[in-house]
């Protein structure tokens, strides 16, 4: 019983991590690389997701709730995982490691960023462009808001490897290595997006 239940929240751990956690990733880059146009256009972004109806619900129901299962689960796994690249040190075992390095600094990372966005809109402040130019006026934050960018995109294309793989899309060692190629090209794109967009913000 326990092992069919362990399957099943490793499927969903899976599957929540590119779906609906993956889609945010993306859309919410989109929304900061609009900074790069100017101040304006920026803003006009962000007011225009911040007026969708029910938003605190899709909040929840979309980003808050998945991850939170994904990052605890998440957790559960990276701290029950043998790592052996010591011994082992093939890409693979790697780009597991990294894997499990990365989601516990995203843990971190997204609290620190929710805290300085979301928990300060409720406090009454304004989810705009000097919102993010003050955080990242500090060079330290900066610093670390990069970190957690390149965290999150690298733990997503590598996720999306393993998901296609463990979803038995990706079954033949050559669709995996054309799948390492497709997941390495989106990490680039993915990583110049986010790091030109906070850049914006400087």
């Amino acid at each position: 019983m326990s092992t069919n239940r362990d399957f099943f929240n490793r499927k969903l751990h899976s599957l929540l991590g590119v779906i609906p956690i993956g889609a945010f990733l993306i859309v919410h880059f989109m929304i900061n690389y609009t900074a790069v146009q100017g101040e304006e256009t920026y803003n006009q972004a962000t007011q225009f997701m911040e007026s969708l109806p029910f938003l605190l619900f899709l909040e929840f129901a979309l980003i808050y709730i998945p991850i939170l299962f994904h990052g605890i689960y998440g957790l559960y796994i990276a701290f029950q995982a043998k790592h052996n690249t010591s011994t082992y040190s093939y890409f693979r075992n790697w780009m597991f490691r990294l894997q499990r390095i990365t989601g516990v600094i995203l843990i971190i990372f997204i609290a620190w960023h929710v805290w300085d966005t979301r928990i300060q809109k409720a406090f009454g402040a304004e989810v705009n462009y000097d919102m993010m130019a003050n955080i990242v006026d500090n060079p330290i934050a900066l610093i670390l808001y990069i970190i957690g960018i390149v965290s999150a995109t690298f733990h997503f294309a590598n996720g999306l490897w393993s998901f296609v793989v463990s979803w038995g899309i990706a079954v033949s060692p050559r669709s995996q290595q054309i799948f390492t190629y497709i997941t390495v090209a989106i990490f680039i794109v993915l990583t110049y997006i986010g790091i030109r967009a906070i850049l914006a913000f400087v």
